[in-house]
């Protein structure tokens, strides 16, 4: 990955999404963009114009957190992408190592905990979206994925390469959009690691629905929101999660579901929980060696 031309882009699409009436500043004559000029939010964040030229490619060696704060408060970056900015420059000022996969165990205890929340599904997933724990019912809501996938299964390879995505998520763009959004960050965290760097730019040759979000470089973080599943048990579920980071095993989030009380959603979940106790413990996690059935169906979005 190009760290230098990661950050210039990520602080290119910021100044094209605020306007000068946004940022506060008076806008006469014709401009030749709808966002902010770089002129514009140097002025703004209190440094020079060449000065900032220079941080928006990627020569950051020196740059201070201050200065970081005041480019983040001129663009209007909420908190997650100011963490980015920070990775990316921090990432951007050292000199690329070699690149490494660090493979983080599940601690015992995340397993035994998520194995006792037999009414909610929980899964845990490490920042390039694998899917390396999960409990029964847990398994139970991610079947397709698991029954298409190797172990541990990744999400965005399913999102993006399986015709069947849609049918396990049917707010597909959604699922892509946060997918990429996610990966996003932790390419910035962890840019030399193999496993980042092998499955974007697998994703990017494959995918053009990929590429094309790639280069938006929108990011979000995982805490919570809403996420639509199909199951072939019980149809369409709209289940809220909360995602909790693992402290003793930095890297790793636990996602727990949960349904909105009465709703439909939360009775088609208690008939999952049931035909999970009583019929399926789970479906079987295809072994490190299994043949993935991913396919390459998406050129567009």
């Amino acid at each position: 990955m190009e760290i230098a031309n990661d950050l210039r882009e990520f602080l290119m699409t910021r100044r094209a999404k605020i306007t000068p009436e946004q940022a506060g500043i008076i806008a006469g004559g014709r401009r030749r963009v709808s966002g902010l000029r770089r002129e514009e939010v140097a002025r703004l964040a209190g440094v020079s114009t060449e000065y900032y030229v220079q941080i928006e490619r990627g020569r950051v060696s020196g740059v201070s957190d201050e200065v970081l704060h005041a480019i983040a408060t001129a663009l209007h970056l909420d908190d997650t992408e100011t963490t980015h900015l920070f990775d990316l420059t921090r990432a951007a000022g050292k000199r690329a190592g070699p690149g490494r996969t660090v493979r983080q165990p599940v601690p015992d205890g995340v397993q035994a905990l998520i194995d006792t929340m037999v009414n909610a599904p929980a899964i845990v997933q490490n920042g390039h979206l694998d899917v390396v724990a999960a409990n029964a019912l847990g398994r139970t809501l991610y079947a397709g994925v698991y029954e298409r996938t190797p172990h541990p299964p990744n999400l965005a390879r399913f999102i993006f390469l399986d015709e069947r995505a849609e049918e396990v998520f049917p707010d597909w763009k959604k699922a892509a959009d946060d997918a990429v959004a996610l990966l996003h960050v932790e390419a910035a965290r962890a840019p030399y690691s193999k496993a980042v760097t092998g499955l974007i730019g697998d994703l990017a040759t494959r995918s053009e629905a990929f590429r094309t979000r790639w280069a938006a470089h929108d990011v979000k973080a995982h805490r919570r929101g809403t996420k639509l599943f199909r199951h072939p048990v019980v149809g369409e579920l709209t289940l809220r999660f909360e995602g909790l980071q693992v402290a003793s095993a930095p890297g790793l989030t636990l996602i727990g579901y949960t349904a909105e009380p009465g709703s439909p959603s939360a009775e088609a979940l208690q008939l999952l929980s049931s035909w999970t106790a009583s019929e399926a413990p789970g479906p079987a996690v295809p072994s490190a060696g299994s043949e993935t059935a991913e396919g390459d169906r998406r050129a567009q979005a």
